[in-house]
């Protein structure tokens, strides 16, 4: 069966209580676990030639990545660890997470991604656009997508 799975973050509920469930499989099936967030580039915002006041450097930007990625996966892994579960963590800097979600599943030779959804359909999942759908149309692998719902939602 698969014996390493892709876990992707985005530090949302959908996508913790994913996390949970992907390494509740990956506990299942003995398979090992890697952890993926993918952050955007820094981008200053110009707007009508003036630079925004909350415009932070490169470096600043740099960091804070650096702390939300170790939040986001140290989350994961915490759940690995208590499952028994081997993990691993990476994280990228890319403005299309769709996009670096398939690369690094192809490249860590994951054979199923594991990730959660925002639900959002109709007009609002047109616009806002679903990183999980352009995933399942860009990879080959096999790809779960996790939609569990909180205590007391329809």
């Amino acid at each position: 069966m698969y014996k390493h799975i892709l876990l992707p973050t985005d530090g949302s509920p959908a996508s913790e209580r994913a996390a949970k469930a992907g390494v509740e499989l990956a506990r299942a099936l003995g398979a090992r676990v890697t952890a993926f967030f993918a952050a955007p580039a820094p981008t200053p915002v110009v707007y009508r030639g003036v630079v925004p006041v909350r415009l932070i450097s490169p470096a600043r930007h740099a960091k804070v990545v650096e702390q939300t990625a170790a939040r986001l996966l140290g989350g994961v892994e915490a759940l690995a660890k208590a499952a028994g579960v081997r993990c691993e963590s990476i994280h990228v800097t890319s403005d299309f997470p769709a996009d670096a979600i398939v690369e690094v599943a192809k490249r860590r030779k994951c054979d199923l991604i594991f990730m959660g959804s925002h639900g959002r359909r109709g007009f609002s999942g047109l616009i806002l656009g679903s990183q999980t759908q352009r995933v399942l149309m860009q990879t080959k692998i096999p790809v779960v997508v996790y939609r569990d719902r909180p205590a007391g939602r329809p």
